[in-house]
């Protein structure tokens, strides 16, 4: 194992005020090709795991930083990175951009929901299976497996708090349709009918373009979609975490193999991976969301920072609130320090940290937004 080198002076974090999530969910990263991260406050810490994936991965711990399970999308490992009872077989792929997403089931403190997609627009579709964290002796167990949602469906996956603070909407869109779906997850169970919003760019044509990422702005009030294609683009949304409905979209047009995104943790800043076709590498684009109208967010575009891999991928925003990224069969991820600054300012940093023996793919954990109330001032 190999610790973060951080490439900021211990002083500068005197001041830095940062952006720790209340609880420690997010602490245990598993993904690629059996690569992962373990975080604890400022630190992060290379580790290991049996999960193997191209690109999607779900990992979830308790409030403490424990963790409780992963998954690819297919099969599902315990706390003791051992395959649960029934933990294989799930309709993910292994190959889908947010191939898996876990959701604690409100006001229950045994019961978790495993969402999965299938790979671009196939008929497996969106499901869900229930892991029951009392059963084989409290490392859980696969109880239900795979009810069907819709099909077809993108590779796009997100969850958000409800404005209750108690209940989530998971976030996916249809395919050959421009229709956002906002599924209500409560104390009663998965809602069999979504809250539809028919808006925004039509995902659909050929298959590929079921790819790239969709992610919620740390409030959980803004939504951001990858459309991948040799020509494709970055869509903003907002999301009323009330009613479920998306509306008001933003076309950024024009970024080759769209595939990451990303808010910063104040939400003021927008990271998109896209490839350059003249160089041939990898680009993280910047968006300021703060620049005012639609027209001004897409003209303040800034490539904040150029890969030596022509394939990059997802990026994450990890509890020590920098920002990392997915290099393909890369032993080392990006980084981005400080993710609130404008353009390059953001700091970054290419070999930015470093997976000791194990390599990165195209994807990073899925992870839901947290509704939080602490300082996002962070970097």
């Amino acid at each position: 194992m190999k610790g973060f080198k951080h490439l900021a002076a211990a002083a500068i974090l005197a001041f830095t005020s940062m952006t720790v999530f209340a609880q420690g969910e997010k602490n245990n990263w598993y993904f690629g090709k059996g690569a992962g991260i373990i975080f604890s406050g400022d630190s992060a810490i290379a580790t290991s795991s049996r999960l193997f994936t191209e690109e999607g991965s779900a990992s979830l711990s308790d409030k403490d930083g424990n963790l409780l399970l992963y998954t690819n999308g297919i099969t599902v490992w315990n706390r003791n990175h051992k395959v649960m009872p029934n933990g294989n077989g799930l309709m993910g792929g292994k190959s889908s951009t947010q191939s898996a997403l876990i959701l604690p089931k409100p006001g229950s403190s045994n019961i978790y929901y495993i969402f999965t997609t299938d790979i671009q627009a196939q008929s497996d579709g969106l499901r869900y299976s229930i892991v029951d964290m009392s059963k084989d002796g409290g490392n859980g167990d696969l109880v239900f497996k795979n009810n069907f949602m819709i099909a077809p469906a993108t590779e796009k996956l997100t969850a958000v708090q409800h404005s209750n603070g108690r209940d989530w909407w998971v976030l996916a869109h249809r395919w050959n349709s421009n229709g956002y779906m906002a599924f209500l997850v409560n104390s009663e169970g998965v809602a069999t009918k979504p809250v539809m919003s028919m808006v925004g760019t039509v995902h659909g044509g050929p298959n590929r373009k079921a790819i790239g990422y969709l992610v919620p702005s740390p409030d959980g009030t803004r939504l951001a979609a990858a459309l991948w294609n040799d020509d494709s683009n970055f869509e903003i949304l907002k999301f009323d975490r009330s009613t479920g409905k998306v509306s008001d979209p933003i076309l950024l047009k024009g970024y080759a193999e769209a595939y990451g995104v990303v808010f910063s943790p104040d939400g003021s800043k927008l990271y998109g991976t896209t490839y350059d076709k003249k160089s041939g590498k990898g680009q993280v684009v910047q968006f300021d969301m703060r620049a005012g109208s639609p027209d001004a967010i897409a003209k303040s575009a800034v490539v904040a920072g150029i890969s030596g891999s022509p394939k990059i991928g997802a990026l994450q925003l990890g509890p020590d609130g920098r920002i990392y990224m997915a290099r393909k069969d890369n032993y080392y991820l990006g980084v981005i320090n400080k993710p609130n600054v404008k353009g390059t300012a953001c700091d970054f940093v290419d070999n930015g940290f470093h997976l000791g023996k194990q390599k990165s793919d195209l994807g990073l954990p899925n992870f839901q937004q947290i509704d939080s109330k602490q300082n996002m001032s962070a970097r």
